[in-house]
């Protein structure tokens, strides 16, 4: 698979970068026109499908937007909620495929088999989850400025202290939120 590139044409998301289950629920998100949502069509697929790497192997069709919204719908549930029903249809999403270890020129490696090819993305997304709640669970964060801002990212910060999905957006604005109340008391009688 290719490496994700940093912003591919048509690519209007806020947030990118982040590993490839966070990445796709960052499909949608808010911003001033209201909710958006880059997966409302096949072309939108396919822009997320080039940003994520995936534009080589897996096909921009209508098969493959069903399986990657349901995953996305269910991997939402999860991060919310944990709920059992989203667990079990991840489970359902993850059955569609496994690893397959060989040994390549380089040595050994691992790609991804799928019962139908519709379902690569979308197991792919699935299994990151997985692999992300194996290596830190916690670090898999909602953005603080939520229900405002609805997307995800993955802390990588040392500490593990991030809050924001970007501090240039919903960490500024809630800065200046900050800052203006501080400013607005200060000017009060009395205060």
């Amino acid at each position: 698979m290719s490496e994700p590139s940093s912003r591919v044409p048509g690519d209007r998301r806020p947030l990118t970068g982040e590993p490839l289950s966070l990445d796709l629920l960052n499909t949608r998100w808010s911003d001033e026109a209201g909710a958006q949502d880059l997966l409302d069509s096949a072309e939108g697929l396919g822009v997320w499908l080039r940003a994520a790497g995936l534009g080589a192997e897996a096909v921009a069709d209508e098969a493959t937007l069903a399986a990657v919204r349901e995953t996305r719908d269910l991997l939402l549930d999860l991060v919310d909620t944990g709920s059992e029903t989203a667990r079990a249809g991840l489970n359902r999403v993850l059955a569609h495929g496994a690893v397959r270890q060989e040994l390549g020129p380089e040595g050994p490696r691992t790609r991804p088999e799928v019962d139908e090819a519709a379902w690569l993305p979308a197991w792919l997304a699935a299994a990151d989850y997985l692999r992300l709640l194996t290596e830190a669970p916690d670090r898999v964060k909602r953005c603080a400025a939520h229900p405002r801002c609805v997307l995800h990212f993955h802390d990588t910060t040392k500490n593990g202290t991030r809050r924001w999905c970007s501090m240039a957006a919903c960490g500024n604005r809630a800065k200046a939120a900050r800052h203006y109340e501080r400013s607005r008391g200060a000017t009060r009688p009395g205060a």
